[in-house]
This record gives structure tokens, C-alpha cells and sequence, in this order.
């Protein structure tokens, strides 16, 4: 029997999964990662922190599994997308702290070089806009700020990753310096059409060449892990940032599927197919998967602030003790009495890309208290969902049902909730870490586990539908007030 090793490395936490052949789990081994906040507007990780805590969980989950790793057929890596590393070629030793996607320190860059002609540019050769979420101005700051940095990356010393990068680097006892083409699609530097580093991004974001990672397919050979980790050396067979590699876990294969993932932010990703399809709705346009030369595309939404708003209420105003206890809080309190929170902690993703917006709770009265600040963190959720297909709805997209998956959707009141405000059924699979499957499913293909996606669809079955049983005046009327919210944290 195949086994299949995925490496999950998201924001806030390191994991590791073993699946067998059918995408049933086997083992999990997780950890929490701690973030860190210099200043305001700044997040970063520490990478030796992140590697050191991978290559324990992964131990973990193959131990838990009863397993050796000579019984691990292949290993898939998917990882927090646009977070940037780079490092001494030599020594394997981070320059500076990862940068993390949230971060908005470049904030002031991308405001000096926006224009309505350079946005187009930018969107025709990447599907993004200029954001400091993406990679690219990540890298520039670090060349600009860590000394010396701009000139060892000039001599060819350094190398940048994204997650993926820095562990299969880390993994391979640094044979391997590569990424994929969901990865690279995140960093402002890759031309989406033609599949290649793009020299005029280059020359415009001041990043060289020497720095950038080989771009293979999603299930590709990377090479194989170095035998000192785990006793024997592991296939590296598949890569893709954490929403394509939920993509396909959800095994959205078709144009017109959807899904969307709760996590630390939350993520609307529809499958276009092989056709580049640029949004008028400011959404983005990426590589939802390449295998065998051959690239799928997807249009994407993205939400800075989802699960990470719960993690908030939990760690910053102490009103919850565990994530866990929403589910019940929000059940038992009929409504949030008007209070509305709008978690625009990093600023505003998708559709309003407002890097200077900032968080806010709307509403209070008298009577409010923490039962109806913490049903109004989750309701921002759905309603930031809806944000997104408003949007995608404008572009001539209208899905009949959404694939959901992620931490967050384990909490039943949350899901339906989500249903009625999209009045449309939301759909919950029988496996929620459908990321790290994912992952799984791309290194399986590549070894020859699965001869095809049609059969890797026929792995996923629904665990639960949610029909909307909301009044649709009503879930309008909550929408509007959302609205009106959003408006108010707006920067201009």
C-alpha cells in the first residue's frame, strides 16, 4: 500500500500528514507557530523556526503512523503563499526573518509606483496587482534594508524562496533550490502566460535574477529528502501554495468549480481552466496548477483576516479560551444586537485592496457584550465570502454551490450561516485538511500512485451539505449593514 507524506506549513501553525492511497488520514502531527509583530503593520517568522518545527512534526506523523521512512511512497510540501525567505547559498542561514503575506510594510512603495497604466501591466503579466502582500516587494525591502544583502545577491550568494522554497532547500540538504508554478505565481516576478521569470518585473522591482528558484510543474521530481532526516530518503514529488493545493484536494478539476478555505485568511479560488481569464472586479488571476507542462488557471479572491480573527478574540482581548467555544457562543445568541467587526487588521484584501484600512467593531450599544462581538468575528467571515462573489458575479460568475474546507468549517453554525448569507448550499467534504490532501494528491500523481485526476476525483465525497435557510430580505439586510462598515474603515 502507497503512503503519501504532506508537509503543511501555514501561518500559524507547522503540520504534518500521513494519507494513504485513498486520502484517508493516517497520522497528523501539529504545532502552533508564533508570530511576531516589530511594529505596526509588520509580521514575521522566524524560517529556522518554521524548518526546526517541520522536520519534528513530519518525524511525528510518520512515527504515529507506525510506518519507517522507507514506507513513505512520495512527499507532497504546500505552505503559506507570498511569505519571503532568503538566505546564505553557503550556509544555509536566513538573512533576515521571513517577511510573512500579511505584512504591509511596503506599503508606501506600492502607493509611490500605482498608476492605472502600470496596474494594467502588471495584472496583464501576472494576474495580481501591486500589493505588499505578493513577494516581490518583500524581496526588494530585504535587499534595500538587511546591509550588504543587495550586494551578495549581485554576486549570486543569496537565494529567496517562499515556504516551499526554504523547506525543499532545507529538506534536500540544499541540492534543490525550487519552486512551483502556483508559488511563483505569487511573487510579482513570474509572467503567468509564458511561464518564466519575467526580466521587465525584475528590472522594476530591482530583484536579479541570481536569486530566483528554478519553476517546475505542480507534481514534478524535487528531488529526494536527505537520508540523515528521517533514515532513508524520501521522494520530494509534489509542490503548490496552500489554495492551489486546496484546489485540488477539493478536486476542482473543472472550469466553473469552486472552492474556498478558512485558515488564517480565507481564500475563493475558481477553476477557469486552461483559458486566461482577467477579473474587472480587481480579483486576481493565478495558476491554479500546471502538470506536465500544461497550465490550469484560476480566478482568485482573497481575505486577509478569517480564522485569524477568532485567534485574535483569543489571544489579544482574552474573551474566548480556545477557537472551539464559538460554535456554542454563537449558537446560543440570537443575533449580534447590530455590532459588526470588521477585521481589517492588515488592511482590506479582495475586492477593495485598501493596504491603510484598519480594524474596527461597529454597532456597540449599551446591551452588547462579548457573546455578540464574538458571533460578529465569525458572521465577518461570511460576509467578506460574500464580498468575493459579489464580485466574481460582476464578472459574468455566478456558482450554484461552494466546496468548503479549512480549520474554521468544522464549526456547524458558522457553516450555515455562510450558506444563507451566499444563499447558495455550501458543500463540507469528508476531509477538511483538504490543503495538506492536496499536496498529497500532487506528490502521489507524479509517482505514479494515481494515473490521472479523474481519479483522484473519485476519492472526494461530501460529508455535509448545507441548504441556506435564511430568509434572503434578511440575509440582505445583514449584508447591507456589513456594508456599511466596511465603508466606514475604508482609508478613502
Amino acid at each position: 500500500m502507497a503512503f503519501l507524506l504532506a508537509i503543511d506549513q501555514g501561518t500559524t501553525s507547522s503540520r504534518a500528514i500521513v494519507f494513504n492511497a485513498a486520502g484517508k488520514r493516517i497520522s497528523l502531527a501539529q504545532k502552533e507557530l508564533p508570530q511576531s509583530y516589530p511594529k505596526p503593520g509588520w509580521v514575521e517568522h522566524d524560517p529556522e523556526r518554521i524548518w526546526q518545527d517541520t522536520l519534528e512534526m513530519a518525524r511525528q506523523a510518520i512515527a504515529q503512523a507506525g510506518l519507517d521512512a522507507g514506507r513513505i511512497t512520495a512527499l507532497g510540501i504546500t505552505n503559506q503563499r507570498e511569505t519571503t525567505v532568503v538566505w546564505e547559498r553557503k550556509t544555509g542561514k536566513p538573512v533576515f526573518p521571513a517577511i510573512v503575506w500579511q505584512d504591509r510594510r511596503t506599503t508606501d512603495f506600492c502607493k509611490r509606483h500605482l498608476s492605472a497604466e502600470r496596474d494594467a501591466w502588471i495584472a496583464q503579466k501576472t494576474g495580481l496587482l501591486l500589493d505588499p502582500y505578493f513577494s516581490g516587494t518583500k524581496i526588494r525591502w530585504i535587499l534595500d534594508n538587511v546591509p550588504g544583502a543587495r550586494a551578495r545577491a549581485d554576486r549570486g550568494e543569496l537565494a529567496f524562496g517562499t515556504i516551499d522554497t526554504w523547506l525543499l532547500w532545507k529538506l534536500t540538504g540544499g541540492r534543490q533550490h525550487a519552486t512551483d508554478a502556483t508559488n511563483a505565481s505569487r511573487t510579482l516576478l513570474f509572467d503567468i502566460v509564458t511561464q518564466q521569470w519575467d526580466a521587465e518585473l525584475m528590472k522594476f522591482l530591482d530583484v536579479p535574477a541570481s536569486l530566483l528558484p528554478e519553476v517546475r510543474d505542480s507534481a514534478a521530481d524535487y528531488g529526494r529528502t536527505d537520508k540523515s532526516l528521517f533514515g532513508a530518503e524520501i521522494p520530494v514529488c509534489g509542490i503548490a501554495g496552500d489554495q492551489q493545493a486546496a484546489t485540488v484536494g477539493q478536486a476542482c478539476f473543472s472550469p466553473g468549480m469552486i472552492k474556498s478555505t478558512y485558515g488564517t485568511g480565507c481564500f475563493l479560488v475558481l477553476n477557469t481552466g486552461e483559458t486566461l481569464t482577467h477579473s474587472r472586479t480587481r480579483l486576481l488571476s493565478t495558476v491554479a496548477y500546471r502538470l506536465k507542462g500544461r497550465t490550469t488557471y484560476a480566478m482568485e479572491g482573497s481575505i486577509f483576516i478569517a480564522g485569524a480573527a477568532v485567534q485574535w478574540l483569543r489571544d489579544a482581548l482574552h474573551l474566548i479560551k480556545q477557537a472551539s467555544e464559538t460554535e456554542d457562543i454563537a449558537k446560543r445568541t440570537p443575533d449580534t444586537q447590530g455590532v459588526y467587526l470588521v477585521p481589517a487588521f492588515t488592511g482590506l484584501g479582495a475586492p477593495y485592496w485598501d493596504p491603510e484600512a484598519r480594524g474596527a467593531i461597529l454597532g456597540l450599544t449599551r446591551d452588547a457584550g462579548i457573546a455578540h462581538i464574538v458571533r460578529a468575528a465569525l458572521e465577518s467571515v461570511c460576509y467578506q465570502t460574500r464580498d468575493l462573489l459579489a464580485a466574481m458575479a460582476q464578472d459574468a460568475v455566478a456558482p450554484t454551490e461552494l466546496r468548503v474546507d479549512g480549520g474554521m468549517v468544522v464549526n456547524d453554525w458558522l457553516t450555515q450561516f455562510l450558506a444563507d448569507i451566499l444563499k447558495i448550499p455550501v458543500v463540507r467534504p469528508q476531509t477538511v485538511e483538504t490543503t495538506a490532501l492536496g499536496a498529497a494528491f500532487l506528490a502521489g500523481l507524479h509517482a505514479g500512485v494515481y494515473g490521472s485526476l479523474e481519479q483522484i476525483a473519485k476519492l472526494w465525497q461530501t460529508e455535509r451539505r448545507f441548504a441556506p435557510g435564511m430568509a434572503a430580505a434578511q440575509a440582505d439586510a445583514l449584508y447591507e449593514g456589513w456594508s456599511a462598515a466596511v465603508k466606514r474603515v475604508r482609508s478613502s
